[in-house]
């Protein structure tokens, strides 16, 4: 088991365009995603599935394919948690945490809605980000393996009724 606390500065840019209307949040990339330098990359994760579902589309394979289910349907990904000190991948062992700046995203979009994918998220998100932004974040249950109380079934019917 590692126990070692590591130092992570966010490996990659967020993914949006000036049409994007949804943000969806995670907290910060696990190993796997940080190694493939994109979202949800942990291939137990269930973001990929989730949101298929949830969009009604195939669970994309490539991270180009991901790209373009999202952008076709408006939602841009980013974190919470810019940097901060982790063991590994565990959520539970964040410290000393500085928030992203979701200012640019935000500005260069047409976001109206935003929603975190798990609690880590959105704690962080009400923390640093929701009153510089006057907006509120609505948090789901997070897709991630971590969160076994929930199948994938259980995950797309909340998050279809709240994306919808």
């Amino acid at each position: 088991m590692n126990t070692n606390y590591e130092h992570i500065v966010h490996p990659f840019p967020p993914l949006y365009d000036k049409a994007s209307k949804i943000l969806i949040l995670g907290s910060l990339p696990s190993v796997k995603s940080r190694e493939q330098m994109f979202f949800y990359g942990h291939p137990q994760n269930r973001f990929w599935k989730v949101m298929a579902a949830v969009l009604q589309v195939e669970v994309p394979i490539s991270i180009d394919e991901k790209k373009k289910m999202l952008h076709e349907n408006h939602i841009a990904l980013w974190d919470t948690i810019y940097s901060c000190d982790i063991i590994g991948s565990s959520d539970s062992s964040i410290r000393n945490v500085t928030p992203t700046d979701l200012q640019p995203i935000i500005e260069q979009s047409q976001i109206k809605r935003v929603y975190c994918n798990g609690a880590i998220s959105g704690k962080y998100f009400k923390k640093y980000q929701q009153n510089v932004l006057g907006m509120e974040a609505v948090t789901l249950p997070s897709t991630s393996p971590a969160n076994a109380a929930y199948s994938v079934e259980r995950l797309v019917s909340i998050w279809k009724q709240v994306l919808e």
